[in-house]
């Protein structure tokens, strides 16, 4: 039992590893092709992308592209 009660812990962490690591290089990614819009690496975009994952990090660039137009 104690084993399905971390599932969604070790879940979550590794969402937000990934989607860390996503955010980072996306932003480099789109400075290299001069393209001004990122986002930031805080405890919210961490947070979003550890619950959501990659939707979640889709949906802050999509939020930060919105905001440029």
């Amino acid at each position: 039992m104690p084993e399905q009660k971390q599932q969604p812990f070790t879940n979550f962490i590794v969402r937000a590893i990934i989607g860390s690591a996503m955010i980072f290089f996306v932003n480099e990614f789109l400075s290299a092709q001069g393209i001004t819009v990122q986002v930031g690496l805080n405890p919210w975009t961490v947070l979003t992308s550890g619950i959501l994952g990659t939707p979640g990090v889709a949906l802050l660039y999509g939020i930060s592209f919105y905001g440029i137009m």
